[in-house]
């Protein structure tokens, strides 16, 4: 493995490059649309929906006309195997012919997981990694509530193994929901701070999927045209969350993001930031934001015309300086009012060696970054972020 120090030349994907770009068979994207989802479901012929969902969504759906519902409502925010399980065991007992999940990344992550392995024989252990899901027997609705993720149009999903803290990724167009509504008016009450934070998220997988060595021209335009709205938005919806405007733009900016992640997905940031979600429960957005402003200076010099346009794409000078190019965008998440800090997070300076090689083994994410990560290199961010 190279050092931090070495660069590898980037080998450019071009238009003759084949890729699929895989998507629900419909989105429903816009104020007012979750009022689609009981009609939806009529005309599929469902009958028995299970939705996933928090306490405070629960409540939304008694006037959506869906009927009596079952549902499960303690999706945690960081999902782990065993809260998964519990979520499973809830749907086996109700023996759905829809799985919904309504809500942010975690829920509806849950939700596709639930929903593939209802009724089958494979366990979660038996579909970590890419393509191994056997099939689906039920239906699948996504609802999204916050703008960040972009699950409900992915076909990933993910849970924290318990023993080794560690994400389990599950990939398979069996995750891919039939319907993915997007709906910006559900998204008004989300607070100020998880606005700014899950934001974040959303730019992070435009950001990071524009810029790693597998981004293509087909997805560019997806990821450039979302930091955009990020630029344009996320400020305003944190300001004021009833700017339904702003809310719409950040909405399509984590759909945007969502797409993004399919067929190129992330790459360092998202693979550094994980340790401080799954060791310290940092939220995930809040663990990208942390994070970001490090990966992309640090990657600057592999990929200097994008990295310039990713900051003009935030309303930023935009520069290819890696010293520039950090201040420039910790102050963009900072005058969010995010925390930029792990040190007052609470994650003990001790434990960054150990948070570095964590990092370093998800492959499946260093090994996309533009230039070569080392645990090194991983652990020189987490000291100049602490």
């Amino acid at each position: 493995m190279p050092n931090g120090s070495q660069l590898r030349e980037i080998p450019m994907n071009t238009f003759a490059t084949p890729i699929d770009l895989v998507r629900p068979p419909l989105i429903a994207f816009g104020a007012g649309t979750v009022a689609r989802l009981a009609q939806w479901a009529r005309e599929q012929g469902y009958a028995r929906p299970f939705v996933l969902a928090s306490s405070f969504h629960a409540k939304r759906l008694e006037g959506l006309g869906l009927g009596e519902v079952a549902a499960f409502t303690d999706v945690v925010a960081e999902p782990d195997v065993p809260n998964f399980e519990a979520a499973l065991a809830a749907a086996q007992r109700h023996r759905p012919d829809l799985v919904i999940g309504f809500g942010g990344g975690s829920v509806m992550d849950v939700a596709k997981l639930v929903a593939a392995l209802l009724g089958g024989e494979q366990a979660l252990a038996d579909v970590v990694g890419p393509d191994k899901v056997a099939g689906r027997s039920v239906g699948l609705a996504q609802v999204a509530t916050t703008a960040g993720t972009g699950s409900e149009v992915g076909t990933r999903a993910l849970v924290t193994d318990p023993v080794s803290r560690n994400k389990w990724a599950v990939q398979s167009r069996h995750l891919l929901a039939d319907i993915a509504i997007v709906d910006p008016a559900l998204m008004v009450t989300v607070p100020a701070q998880v606005t700014a934070e899950t934001g974040i998220d959303a730019m992070a997988h435009c950001v990071e999927a524009f810029t790693n060595i597998k981004a293509h021209p087909i997805i560019d335009a997806y990821a450039i045209e979302g930091t955009r709205l990020v630029g344009r938005y996320l400020a305003r919806a944190v300001a004021d969350g009833g700017d339904l405007e702003a809310r719409g733009g950040m909405a399509l900016a984590s759909l945007y993001g969502g797409i993004c992640l399919g067929p190129v997905n992330t790459a360092g940031g998202h693979a550094i930031a994980y340790p401080l979600g799954t060791r310290h429960h940092i939220p995930h957005g809040a663990a990208n934001a942390v994070i970001f402003p490090h990966v992309l200076a640090y990657n600057a010099p592999a990929v200097p015309a994008k990295t310039a346009l990713v900051l003009e794409a935030l309303g930023l000078p935009a520069s290819d300086d890696p010293a520039t190019v950090l201040a420039h965008t910790s102050g963009f998440c900072a005058r969010l009012g995010i925390e930029m800090r792990m040190g007052p997070r609470g994650v003990p300076e001790s434990d960054l060696p150990a948070m570095a090689e964590e990092a370093f083994a998800i492959k499946r994410l260093i090994d996309n970054n533009p230039r070569p990560l080392s645990s090194e290199a991983i652990l020189a961010m987490y000291r100049a972020a602490f």
